[in-house]
């Protein structure tokens, strides 16, 4: 059997290291060591494109900003569902990511990058949707394994009041607004609700035709009418006597592959969940 290989390394703006490793036709990324996502396992990416642009059916030149390359399925995906006039605008932190997409990935995504309808913007994907005001038909988030995750203030920013709010200005009408999740998150479903969207939730398969590991998807709008069918009604969140206090106690959340991880002590943390 081969090894895996290391083929690339980079490090994040807060230090962690990123490696990117192949096995025969398989790739994966791992962050301090911990798998973050593999090209195994990719189709819940695929239905955050699928249901995120659900209501673009005949729409003759949709604007669609991507959060979060990864491996490029979600952009492929995008891609394969709107017509040529479209415009997409990838939004990636790491320049590393989208240099190994080029370099290394282009077999999984289909040459993705070099499509004539993708802009390509690196850095803050806060910031890039905060300059934007009624400028996108849908925007598709996939940032840091969803709103559990909030290693950093950019992330708290976005998933936070503010970011949903900086969204909501950033859509059209009738724009919806897509996020990708480990976990489910009634908070963040309730959050969503308070900022004036109406939301579905979707549990979807990690793997085409496997349910054992399901990742999620909430899609909001303003209007109701724009929301995919099938998805479950927003669910109440806990209340707030009985909340956690951010950064009170470790908060573990799972990776695209359903191991545990500790997102309020970063990736390297091994805290064990109780019980």
């Amino acid at each position: 059997m081969k090894p895996r290989e290391r083929i690339a390394v980079a490090r994040t703006p807060d230090g962690s290291k990123m490696e990117l490793y192949r096995h025969d036709r398989d790739y994966f990324i791992r962050i301090n060591g911990h798998e973050l996502m593999n090209s195994r396992q990719h189709e819940s990416e695929l239905e955050l494109a699928r249901l995120g642009c659900a209501h673009l059916s005949g729409h003759p030149a949709p604007v669609v900003l991507v959060g979060g390359l990864g491996m490029g399925y979600t952009l492929r995906q995008t891609l394969d569902l709107l017509g040529q006039d479209a415009r997409v605008v990838l939004g990636e932190l790491m320049g590393a990511v989208v240099e190994w997409n080029r370099t290394f990935l282009q077999e999984l995504n289909g040459e993705a990058l070099l499509d004539q309808r993708v802009e390509i913007k690196t850095g803050d994907i806060v910031e890039l949707i905060a300059g934007a005001t009624n400028r996108y038909d849908t925007i598709l988030l996939d940032i840091d394994n969803g709103p559990h995750a909030m290693t950093d203030a950019g992330n708290r920013r976005l998933y936070g009041r503010k970011g949903m709010q900086a969204c909501r200005r950033a859509l059209r009408e009738k724009g919806c607004l897509a996020v990708w999740s480990a976990e489910p998150n009634k908070n963040f479903e309730q959050l969503l609700v308070t900022c004036g969207f109406h939301v579905s939730r979707y549990r979807v398969p990690a793997y085409e035709g496997n349910t054992s590991i399901s990742c999620f998807i909430w899609v909001a709008s303003e209007d109701k009418a724009a929301l995919p069918p099938g998805g479950g009604e927003p669910r109440m969140a806990p209340s707030a006597n009985k909340r956690t206090t951010p950064g009170t106690s470790p908060k573990h959340n799972r990776n695209r592959s359903g191991k545990e991880l500790c997102y309020n002590h970063g990736a390297g943390c091994h805290h064990r969940k109780n019980g």
